[in-house]
């Protein structure tokens, strides 16, 4: 399925029915007298949030949605029928904003709800409403109200409780695969991730929701790469998870160049907590990977943790890292709809993976690295580091 997180539509609510004229004229019935109903009310614009849409495409193919007319009314006192409703289906996540981008009409975080966006015109007065004792045969009808309209933006952010930043070829994609059941797309090229990926994430009986966004580049505020359009389905998120790709030259300017367009972008992101970490250390010798994580730390001021999304090795540190923040933000704001709870009960991760993982421990860096195939190769601790190309497999 193609994916869509915006699409501009037209929407339109009924017009009311017109009120009838019409007297009563029955054979044998002495009196008479006006007898003309009401019109109908006009169809509602209503908005439905459903659980099992991730994508705008339906409204990529049509973009104008009427409800229908409210029914004249007619004689013998009958009232016109109420015109037929317009539903609007949309994911979890969906903002209704108005033409010009920035007035929020409406946030759809839970599945279930529903809002009438436009409600229809009333139906005019039929001759019956104005009959007085000195009005006995009024011939005044009205028409209906008309429905109101207006173009309208919907806008998808999805629901997430951790996100996924960094630079194209970082890695996110592979630990997004590592850590759930979700598949997507991994290549070694950038941008080969071009639209957001959710997956589940289990962890000692809890669950949390990872989002995984195109990577940005310098400039992407201003349109660079692919762009910032994708920055909007993080911005729900409780913590961001920064990935670091560990091969790089200067991983500080790496940082810094990420940190940059999400000020850039605004919407609070460079506020959000952040846990970072140096991915792809599996490609790296140990004094390398030291080196690194003593500069990114400098440039983030706060720890830097050692990750290797190939070989599984710092996995279950970092989730536990990240699930911290999130039972926390969790606390401070528990009127915030969670994730899981917003999208259902997604399948869990594979826990077999951690088993396979799970001696792996961040401070293993300081005495080894790994090799082509994620074993880890130990260094003799008491060799000088000139002569740190004898190494022993453990």
């Amino acid at each position: 399925m193609k994916f869509l997180d915006q699409a501009k539509i037209f929407v339109k609510s009924g017009d009311g029915g017109a009120g009838a004229v019409s007297f009563r004229r029955e054979k044998h019935i002495e009196f008479g007298g006006p007898d003309g109903g009401d019109g109908g009310r006009g169809g509602d614009v209503i908005v439905e949030c459903v659980d099992n849409l991730n994508t705008l495409i339906d409204y990529r193919y049509q973009q104008h949605f009427k409800a229908a007319k409210g029914h004249h009314g007619q004689g013998r006192n009958c009232t016109g029928g109420k015109g037929d409703d317009v539903v609007l289906k949309v994911p979890v996540g969906t903002q209704i904003l108005a033409e010009d981008k920035d007035t929020v009409l409406a946030d759809l975080t839970r599945a279930g709800t529903r809002i009438v966006l436009m409600r229809g015109g009333d139906g005019g007065f039929g001759n019956l409403h104005y009959k007085t004792s000195t009005n006995q045969a009024p011939r005044r009808g009205d028409v209906g109200w008309p429905g109101q309209e207006q173009w309208i933006w919907l806008k998808l952010k999805m629901i997430a409780d951790a996100g996924l930043v960094g630079l194209p070829n970082a890695g996110k994609s592979t630990f997004l695969a590592a850590v759930t059941r979700a598949r997507p797309k991994i290549a070694d090229y950038p941008f080969t991730t071009l639209h957001p990926n959710l997956g589940v994430v289990y962890l000692s009986g809890d669950e949390f929701v990872l989002a995984d966004i195109p990577g940005l580049i310098e400039g992407a505020h201003e349109g660079a790469g692919i762009g910032d359009r994708f920055l909007g389905h993080i911005e729900r998120c409780r913590v961001l998870l920064h990935l670091i790709d560990g091969t790089a030259e200067d991983v500080a300017e790496s940082y810094r160049i990420v940190r940059g367009e999400l000020a850039a972008y605004g919407g609070g992101l460079d506020g959000k907590p952040e846990v970072v970490a140096l991915n792809k250390c599996d490609s790296i010798v140990a004094e390398e990977i030291r080196d690194k994580l003593a500069a990114l730390e400098q440039a983030c001021g706060h720890k830097v943790f050692p990750l290797s999304g190939v070989a599984g090795i710092g996995l279950k540190e970092i989730l536990g890292e990240l699930f911290a923040h999130i039972r926390a933000a969790k606390d401070a704001e528990p009127g915030i709809v969670a994730a899981s709870a917003a999208l259902g009960t997604g399948k869990r991760g594979n826990e077999g993976f951690y088993r396979r993982m799970k001696d792996a421990e961040a401070s293993e860096f300081d005495h080894g690295t790994y090799g082509p195939d994620g074993e880890w190769i130990w260094f003799d601790a008491e060799e000088d580091e000139d002569d740190g190309d004898e190494q022993s497999d453990h």
